[in-house]
């Protein structure tokens, strides 16, 4: 009895999942055609190596684009105006280091310091290897000027990129040579987030209750010459890679009273990439000079003026990736879409070949052609002439 049953169950069973097989099938919302019923062409194999290589390549070109990544940028209001920024300064300028005096002051005048900056006799005149770092340099710096999207190249390539501070300053064997007739100023100060003002100009720096002065009534004024290159200028911690606007810059005069000033826009930079999660500091700048002549009206003093301000907004630069779903969905509509015009191709492409081959009468119209011609020739051999006498007479 238990048998009976098991078997009646197991039955009942195989019956109901070959009705839901049969349910399934009656749902198939594809028809399917026979292979009896499928005839073969040249233009519908034409259209499916089109079809099949046009998928290949397509798929191939996705491939690179899901694995390239590109730069998004974001805005928001800058908050943090109570920490410190730093300077990042190497400037030659081609005067004696007795002679100069650095210092920056900012806008309110309550701070002033010179704290971090080293004065260095040097060379103004730079070696082979120098110029052709200087050279290139600027030639980049082209570059971005007129191709902005390169600067996301930058951004993807940092900590890779090679070194952007100038090559080392020659050595004692160039100073036998060469006197040393310039004065670099380098190394890097913290300044609170207000503008301010970096100044490279005649004679030391004094601090009195009374303001800021420079001591210049020792010094020579044939002995002035404010031609400077700047090698390094930054805000911020020091990125490897990353290209400033005014490295490399060198600014030649034969005049005694000249002033170079510099107007820079600090936009605070917040840089998250896959390779590295930074904060610091992009900079516009407006270039000016003009020779110092009171008789004619032109006021103020000899010297080097950089004047910098502090952006109200912050940029966010993020590296982003397309995701890998974004990625397989392409792939699908790559897919899809070549099947789905390949019905209308291969109707055009089996149109122009029946064009084609009815005109030159070739493939079947060539064979349908000879037919029509031996049926024409069995025709007229299989016709009995007339008899002579069945001729009707006149």
């Amino acid at each position: 009895m238990r048998r009976w049953r098991a078997s009646l169950n197991l039955k009942m069973r195989r019956l109901s999942q070959r009705k839901a097989l049969t349910l399934v099938r009656e749902l198939d919302a594809f028809p399917k055609v026979s292979e009896s019923h499928v005839e073969t062409s040249a233009s519908g194999g034409t259209v499916s190596l089109i079809a099949f290589v046009a998928m290949a390549l397509l798929a191939f070109f996705k491939f690179f684009v899901y694995r390239d990544t590109w730069m998004k940028y974001e805005y928001e209001v800058y908050k943090d105006y109570s920490s410190k920024l730093r300077i990042n300064i190497d400037i030659t300028a081609a005067m004696k280091c007795q002679h100069v005096g650095a210092d920056i002051l900012d806008l309110a005048e309550t701070m002033i310091t010179s704290n971090g900056l080293q004065y260095e006799p040097v060379i103004f005149g730079l070696t082979p290897q120098q110029r052709m770092w200087q050279r290139t340099l600027l030639l980049i710096q082209n570059r971005l000027r007129e191709e902005h999207s390169l600067q996301e190249v930058l951004y993807k390539s940092v900590l890779k990129g090679g070194p952007t501070a100038l090559p080392p300053p020659p050595g004692q064997e160039y100073a036998s040579i060469e006197p040393l007739n310039a004065c670099r100023v380098h190394g890097h100060v913290y300044v609170n987030k207000v503008a301010g003002n970096l100044h490279v100009t005649v004679g030391k720096h004094i601090h009195h209750p009374q303001g800021h002065a420079h001591i210049a009534a020792f010094v020579s004024h044939d002995t002035y010459n404010f031609s400077h290159r700047i090698d390094h200028l930054s805000f911020g911690e020091e990125i490897s890679g990353i290209i400033n606007p005014l490295g490399g810059t060198e600014k030649i005069t034969y005049n005694h009273n000249q002033m170079f000033q510099y107007f820079i826009t600090v936009v605070p930079t917040r840089l998250n990439t896959y390779k590295i999660s930074a904060d610091t500091h992009q900079f516009s700048v407006t270039e000016r000079e003009r020779v110092i002549n009171h008789a004619a009206g032109s006021h103020g003093v000899s010297g080097i003026f950089i004047k910098y301000d502090t952006s109200s907004l912050m940029v966010t630069v993020s590296e982003q990736h397309m995701p890998l779903w974004q990625f397989l969905v392409c792939l699908c509509g790559i897919i899809g879409g070549i099947f789905s015009t390949t019905g209308m191709l291969h109707g055009l492409v089996g149109l122009f070949f029946d064009v084609i081959c009815c005109r030159l009468k070739l493939g079947v119209y060539r064979r349908e052609e000879v037919q029509l011609h031996n049926e024409m020739n069995n025709l007229n051999n299989h016709q009995t002439p007339l008899l002579a006498e069945a001729v009707p007479q006149e």
